[in-house]
């Protein structure tokens, strides 16, 4: 008969104990879930396992005894763990032990109530505990009444992983009086680290839930929704992402318990993206600091806009005149050129104006990239909006005079073909005109 021993990886340097596992009969398998350091109460012990198998649904039971010889090297440790066998009365009794640092394990099998004992063939089977009950892989589904009974099919150990999660977080890491190894307390020290986390993990996060929700609170106020709030929020890219980032940092702080894996991967995908965001935007800020980068930044900004006002002025002058050889009209085209050249005069006097205060303003701009790359990338957006606002201005202006005149050429059109606009119809009606009027 073959016995498969599945036995946890992070328990392989625990100190001598009991197991605490499964037992399946129909398959002739036990799953290892922890291991009870001494020293220990065995009615104590009986009563944890009692409740952990009323919150589980699992039968979990101990299902025999582990030696580490490297901790303890008494002769009368391996007959106590024996006797013990007689006090939790399993069947088989497991005997796990391992000699030291050395790769060899020693396993066999105790059955002190059989007739007819018999030598079973054991396989120790390592297994990664975490990943297992992460998963969720294959849980044992009921179809018609019966579950699968192939032996090949790691269902049942999947199953019994995932369902005993209660097993894993109810250890504390204190002075109690079952002490557990597996793989959420695998070494003392970063036993103590995990558990530090988890007790601060818990109002940091309703600090910062709190501090985000006020927040959020005064991004929905009633200021921001008046004229120029409520425009520059809507226009700048900066605000938008600021909006997001409030977003994703509220989800991730929640302390709301996800309901299925998908929202368990949703905030694990957010914090994942915000932290290589942010890890790069400081790879950026640090960048932006060395060798004095962002003086040399706005040095060259202004030469910058002041060839692009050269450039502009070029054009201007060459369709004030006659370009590719088009008689334009004259009067217009002064005009026309006239007004958008003094655009590009208060311009580049404004940008003059700031020019001692660009390297201070770009300074406290790089501390934006601190929040992520993407922060940054929005704020450098912005500022080159800003800075080509004038340009964006002939495209409005020239965009309203296409239109008045494209309006002004259909109305003429449709009174040529003896048609007028409709106000209050909204649609275009018949007209009959004499002679005179057309």
């Amino acid at each position: 008969m073959v016995l498969k021993v599945f036995f946890p990886s992070c328990c392989s340097s625990a100190d001598s104990g009991i197991l605490i596992g499964r037992w399946i009969s129909k398959q002739s398998s036990a799953v290892i879930l922890a291991v009870v350091h001494f020293p220990f109460i065995p009615v104590q012990v009986k009563q944890y396992l009692g409740e952990v198998q009323r919150v589980t649904k699992v039968s979990v039971s101990v299902l025999g005894s582990w030696s580490n010889s490297k901790q303890e090297k008494e002769e009368s440790l391996s007959e106590f763990l024996e006797d013990l066998g007689t006090i939790f009365c399993h069947e088989p009794w497991i005997q796990i032990s391992k000699e030291g640092d050395s790769k060899f394990w020693s396993c066999s099998t105790l059955q002190k109530h059989s007739k007819n004992p018999q030598e079973e063939e054991i396989i120790l089977v390592y297994y990664d505990q975490r990943k297992v009950m992460l998963s969720h892989l294959h849980p044992p589904l009921d179809t018609a009444g019966q579950r699968a009974e192939d032996a090949s099919k790691l269902s049942a150990i999947f199953d019994t992983v995932a369902r005993s999660q209660v097993l894993f977080m109810t250890d504390r890491y204190d002075e109690g009086p079952i002490k557990l190894t597996h793989w959420q307390s695998d070494g003392v020290e970063a036993s103590i680290i995990v558990e530090l986390l988890k007790q601060a993990s818990v109002p940091a996060c309703m600090l910062l839930t709190f501090l985000l929700s006020l927040v959020s609170g005064i991004c929905r106020s009633r200021v921001l929704k008046f004229w120029p709030l409520s425009f520059l929020w809507s226009k700048l890219s900066t605000c938008e992402q600021l909006g997001h980032r409030l977003q994703h940092l509220q989800v991730i702080s929640s302390n709301k318990k996800s309901q299925n894996q998908n929202q368990l991967m949703r905030k694990a995908n957010i914090f994942v993206s915000l932290l290589i965001d942010m890890a790069l935007g400081m790879l950026l800020m640090s960048w932006l600091y060395r060798k004095n980068r962002i003086g040399h930044l706005a040095d060259t900004l202004i030469p910058v806009a002041d060839h692009v006002a050269e450039e502009l002025q070029d054009l201007l002058q060459w369709l004030m005149g006659a370009p590719a050889g088009l008689k334009m009209n004259r009067a217009l085209d002064q005009v026309l050129g006239r007004f958008f050249l003094y655009h590009i005069h208060l311009w580049i006097s404004y940008i003059h104006l700031l020019s001692p205060f660009i390297e201070m303003i770009l300074w406290y701009v790089g501390l934006s990239a601190c929040l992520g790359l993407t922060v940054a990338l929005c704020v450098l957006s912005d500022i080159i909006a800003l800075l080509t606002f004038h340009i964006y201005c002939f495209y409005v202006y020239g965009a309203r005079l296409y239109c008045l005149k494209i309006y002004g050429l259909s109305s003429l059109w449709r009174l040529f073909r003896g048609k007028k606009w409709n106000v209050l119809r909204q649609r275009v009606d018949s007209c009959s005109y004499d002679l005179d009027q057309v």
